[in-house]
């Protein structure tokens, strides 16, 4: 969701009885020049949720690639006091202090692993974490390395913790939800359908893109650090054409992100020069709707 969130998007969220999250770059239309205006364009971007909201809202402490900044984003999160931080799981990176002090200073983790297994949910758990998320192949943006579907690593890493389970990866539907509520977890955490809302600041004709296409459309291919899933595009067909043509994994990464793709393609609209990246939900998501409409058909059995 790098791009496609804004104040207005996550207070809409958390208004209607969710729990919205600012994604990096959130309510900006520009890269930032250095690190101390990414920190300084979040703390604005927070306090015009609180404008909007009174309700919680969650923001990521990992926001760029650097993680030697993280203690500043941390720093940043506990000043403005942000009830619930989303932790996004690094291999070979230990948050265990960084959770220490978010629970010291009375806020809530939830801890996403990149590439979801029963190891790293048991880690998340021993350094206490409050909520995991099981992500399935599923899912929009990233994808995991391992190619297990929303709805058999949801039961996987449910059955495995005693802390409570996120489900995440496809899910767009009411349909969807009981199903991993059925399998093993107590809430989901989704993307693609917050991005077809009247309130997402997404281009239009992503927005249009996304209702006119489903799971079937969607092309794949490799990059780092494993698969990127788009709706087709000249640009996203490009990349499938250099994966291929055998280009390496590098290459492709290099041409998706030194080109900033996905800002081109789904904030600018664009999609002669950048792509757009969505789940499997995208299926079932007929028309944009108001961020409450979409929340009350998720959440029908609970309304």
């Amino acid at each position: 969701m790098s791009w496609v969130t804004n104040a207005e998007l996550v207070a809409a969220v958390s208004n209607a009885g969710g729990l919205g999250m600012l994604g990096p770059h959130a309510g900006q239309k520009t890269n930032p020049a250095s690190f101390e205006e990414i920190t300084d364009r979040l703390r604005k971007e927070i306090r015009k949720v609180k404008i909007l909201t009174e309700k919680p809202f969650a923001v990521p402490v990992v926001i760029s690639n650097d993680l030697t900044e993280i203690d500043k984003i941390a720093d940043l999160l506990i000043e403005e006091d942000v009830k619930v931080v989303l932790v996004n799981g690094i291999e070979n990176f230990d948050f265990g202090p960084l959770v220490k002090r978010f629970k010291d200073n009375h806020i809530k983790t939830i801890y996403r692993a990149l590439n979801p297994s029963v190891e790293n949910a048991l880690y998340a758990e021993r350094i206490g974490v409050d909520i995991l998320v099981a992500t399935g192949f599923d899912e929009g943006g990233t994808v995991p390395d391992k190619i297990i579907g929303t709805f058999s690593i949801v039961p996987m890493i449910s059955d495995a913790v005693n802390i409570p389970v996120m489900a995440a990866g496809g899910i767009a539907d009411i349909r969807a939800v009981r199903a991993a509520l059925a399998l093993g977890a107590e809430g989901i955490f989704a993307g693609t359908v917050f991005i077809a809302t009247e309130e997402n600041p997404a281009a239009e004709n992503v927005k249009q893109l996304i209702i006119d296409h489903t799971a079937s459309d969607l092309l794949i291919f490799r990059t780092n650090p494993a698969y990127y899933r788009s709706i087709p595009t000249p640009y996203s067909r490009e990349l499938l054409a250099m994966d291929e043509r055998g280009h390496t994994r590098d290459e492709i990464a290099h041409k998706m992100y030194g080109e900033q793709g996905l800002k081109v393609g789904m904030l600018d609209g664009d999609i002669n020069k950048g792509y757009i990246t969505v789940g499997n939900g995208i299926s079932y998501i007929k028309k944009i709707r108001s961020v409450k409409e979409v929340i009350s058909e998720l959440m029908y059995d609970f309304n």
